[in-house]
């Protein structure tokens, strides 16, 4: 688990994913690998104001990751390498992530192959739905501000203390202040004192570490816009969830808590999967 998968199409949306990694990977002691998956052809410029060039000829591919991988190299502490693959974009992400034990893949949301508008690009919302680790996902406007105020949700569902522990960790590294949300819809005392019970394991699991730990309560009816609204009050850089993903669903869709969140939350997203 020392590597960090960024899928790099070559758009800026993309390289914005890139520059999160080098940050993340530096803080965490991880290497970055890009995976580039070979497709049809496509011409355009971005942001490093490379010439647009066929993108379906592997020697202008190579080419093209040589050159990002020199721009870029003198930012990163440890390693960063590339991998070519042929076939389905997510499932090639998805497989690299299992090949190679990853310890995440930070993508953006959209790139060339993705869409725009208030919905997540597809590939980017099929690897959150299938990966074996943690999925950071960023939005294309969204430019690099660090990872200094980490957002937790806290709910009612038995997987929602699972990401606590790396979330944690991570914020450790960054020394980030955690700010927990203990979120519920509604007023029921068997719900309130379940959530009370999650939320104050969570609240002594960073206590633990030293970190500042703050809470608030929210009580609505749409759990992901009131974390939403919560995390850009407070200055929020990255709100940690789980997929709550069934057996009965698995491969198909997200839950509907996470899927409205990775959709519309214009702060960053790390996604986990129950286990």
């Amino acid at each position: 688990m020392n590597n960090i998968i960024v899928p790099v199409d070559f758009s800026d949306d993309s390289l914005n994913a890139l520059d999160h990694a080098i940050l993340i990977a530096n803080k965490l002691g991880k290497n970055i690998t890009m995976l580039h998956v070979k497709r049809k052809k496509a011409y355009y410029k971005n942001k490093l104001g490379m010439e647009s060039f066929d993108i379906g000829d592997d020697d202008h591919a190579i080419a093209y990751l040589d050159e990002i991988t020199e721009k870029v190299k003198d930012n990163i502490e440890n390693q960063i390498d590339y991998k070519l693959r042929k076939g389905k974009i997510f499932q090639e992400v998805i497989n690299q992530a299992k090949y190679t034990d990853a310890h995440m893949i930070v993508m953006g949301t959209h790139g060339i192959s993705g869409f725009e508008g208030r919905w997540i690009g597809s590939n980017a919302y099929r690897v959150v739905s299938n990966s074996p680790c943690p999925v950071v996902t960023i939005r294309m406007d969204y430019m690099l501000k660090g990872f200094n105020k980490i957002v937790i949700p806290i709910d009612t569902s038995d997987e929602t203390r699972q990401k606590v522990p790396f979330l944690v960790d991570f914020a450790k590294k960054f020394e980030a202040e955690v700010f927990i949300a203990s979120v519920r819809e509604t007023n029921k005392k068997a719900a309130v004192e379940k959530l009370e019970y999650y939320t104050k394991q969570a609240e002594e699991y960073v206590n633990k570490v030293n970190l500042i730990c703050n809470t608030e309560t929210l009580v609505g009816r749409n759990l992901s816009e009131m974390v939403i609204e919560y995390a850009l009050s407070i200055g929020g850089q990255l709100i940690g969830i789980m997929t709550e993903i069934t057996e009965s669903t698995r491969n198909i869709w997200l839950g509907p808590y996470a899927q409205q969140m990775v959709n519309h939350s214009p702060v960053p997203v790390i996604s986990f999967q129950p286990y």
